[in-house]
C-alpha cells in the first residue's frame, strides 16, 4: 500500500488512498493537489529534496467547512478580581485522498 507525506495548512500528514482527513481552512476548491515531500510502500522509499519530483498527491473536498471541537479559555487575575471567559472552535476542510501518482 503506498503512502506518502504532504504538507497542508503548516502541518504534514501521513496519507493513504481512500483516507479522509482535516485540514486547516482551504478556499472553495472542488479538487486540490499536494506535492508529496516523501512517497514510500513496502519495498520503496522516495525522499524528496524538499518535494519527489514528478509525482503528486490529489484529493477532492468533501465538506469545505467542518467545526473542530470547543475549547474554553479562562483568564484569571488573582487578587485583582478579574476574569475573562472565551471560546474557540476552529475550522477545517474535510478532504479525501484520490491518488498517489
Amino acid at each position: 500500500m503506498k503512502q506518502a507525506v504532504i504538507a497542508a495548512g503548516g502541518k504534514q500528514y501521513i496519507v493513504a488512498k481512500d483516507q479522509e482527513l482535516e485540514i486547516e481552512l482551504v478556499g472553495d476548491n472542488k479538487k486540490l493537489s499536494f506535492e508529496p515531500l516523501l512517497i514510500f510502500d513496502e519495498s520503496d522509499v522516495q525522499v524528496g529534496t524538499p518535494v519527489v519530483s514528478g509525482s503528486k498527491v490529489t484529493a477532492e473536498v468533501l465538506d469545505p467547512e467542518v467545526k473542530g471541537k470547543k475549547i474554553t479559555v479562562f483568564k484569571f487575575k488573582a487578587k485583582k478580581r478579574v476574569s475573562k471567559k472565551t471560546g474557540h472552535r476552529q475550522r477545517y476542510t474535510r478532504i479525501k485522498i484520490t491518488a498517489i501518482k
